[in-house]
């Protein structure tokens, strides 16, 4: 057995690799705090993301590794410091806010906003600092969804986002009348997801998630030209017509070089609740295959589920008033893909330093 100093507990712990980032804990700086007591270890592992999908599996490599070295107690504690897209300077609209995320999909009617709530509580109960911007102006959802109805407060010229279920949120449905048709051009709906940018006290947040309107408009460009998106997520659901247009919705996003992080399919299966037999009713595995045309990750399936309509129209996320689930573990497993698919893509961002937004 070698000798317990901080070198060899260091040595030990390079065969503990991050399957994502296809390092070890030790190269990525992810070990701090090693505080030897005799035979006695303790040390932080400081992860990307409290989302880490593998965050269980890493301590315990962790552990096992150093237990090659001592038989006294060994306490490793996982912490997380969520990086940003250190590639590309945080612009001083969203000072504090570390990591953008479209979320979007070609049509609409795939329950883009149903996995945008999710998603965002979803990561809130891990443990991130998380923001929601509805971006739908014609059509706001969030509010219904979130169970929201005060208005936001102004303070030092800055709206200041509402909270719920530990998001913060932004919707254009707090400061209209929700009777009202929102009867607006473009350009004023652009103005507005602006303002959600720009006139809004975020704060200090791990990820700011906008729920984009369906299609590839002038709401998807303003956003991209205003600020540089950590990445896009594609919502679709399995059938073809559904993915025709995700495709395109893929490739806007791709023309002005915001990173992809992966493919949803919502709606993918139905499981009857009296025999338990899966039924394929928009076909099978139709973004599975997209997300390997298109080379990018497929973060997962999401099922039918009347739990989940029922979420939406209450004001209660699924992940929040029934987290045990399985439809609701199924979305907590897809919120961990996503969070590492985003410090794999500042990874990326980071060693490519000349990479530059373009709207050419």
């Amino acid at each position: 057995m070698k000798t317990l100093t901080h070198d060899t507990v260091l040595e030990a712990l390079k065969a503990v690799q991050d399957p994502d980032l296809h390092k070890n804990i030790v190269s990525l700086g992810f070990v701090k705090n090693i505080v030897i007591d005799g035979a006695n270890v303790a040390l932080n592992i400081e992860l990307t993301t409290p989302a880490c999908p593998v965050k269980d599996d890493l301590k315990q490599q962790a552990e096992d590794a150093i237990r090659s070295l001592t038989a006294g107690t060994i306490a490793v504690t996982m912490t997380s410091n969520v990086a940003s897209r250190l590639a590309v300077p945080t612009p001083k609209v969203l000072y504090g806010v570390r990591n953008t995320i479209a979320v979007a999909s070609g049509k609409g009617g795939v329950g883009k906003s149903t996995v945008a709530v999710n998603l965002s509580v979803a990561l809130a109960k891990e443990g991130a600092r998380v923001g929601l911007i509805d971006c739908d102006i014609y059509g706001p959802s969030i509010p219904m969804m979130m169970n929201i109805t005060d208005k936001p407060k102004l303070h030092n010229q800055h709206l200041i986002p509402l909270e719920k279920f530990g998001v913060k949120v932004m919707s254009i449905g707090f400061l209209v009348d929700p009777s009202q048709a929102v009867i607006w051009r473009g350009p004023m709906a652009s103005g507005a997801v602006k303002q959600f940018i720009s006139d809004v006290d975020w704060g200090e947040l791990d990820y700011l998630i906008f729920d984009l309107p369906p299609g590839t408009g002038d709401i998807q460009l303003t956003l991209v030209q205003q600020i540089p998106l950590t990445g896009a997520v594609i919502v679709t659901t399995p059938q073809e017509i559904s993915l025709a247009d995700a495709r395109k919705g893929m490739a806007m996003f791709q023309k002005v070089n915001v990173p992809l992080l992966g493919i949803i399919e919502n709606m993918s299966y139905f499981l009857c609740s009296h025999c338990g037999e899966r039924e394929n009713i928009f076909d099978a595995g139709g973004g599975r295959r997209a997300a390997a045309e298109m080379n990018i990750p497929f973060l997962g399936e999401i099922p039918i589920d009347i739990k989940l309509r029922i979420g939406g129209d209450i004001g209660r996320p699924l992940v929040d008033s029934d987290p045990e689930s399985p439809q609701a573990r199924v979305i907590v497993d897809i919120a961990r893909q996503l969070a590492a698919q985003v410090s794999i893509s500042n990874l990326t961002q980071a060693s490519s330093p000349d990479l530059e937004i373009s709207l050419q």
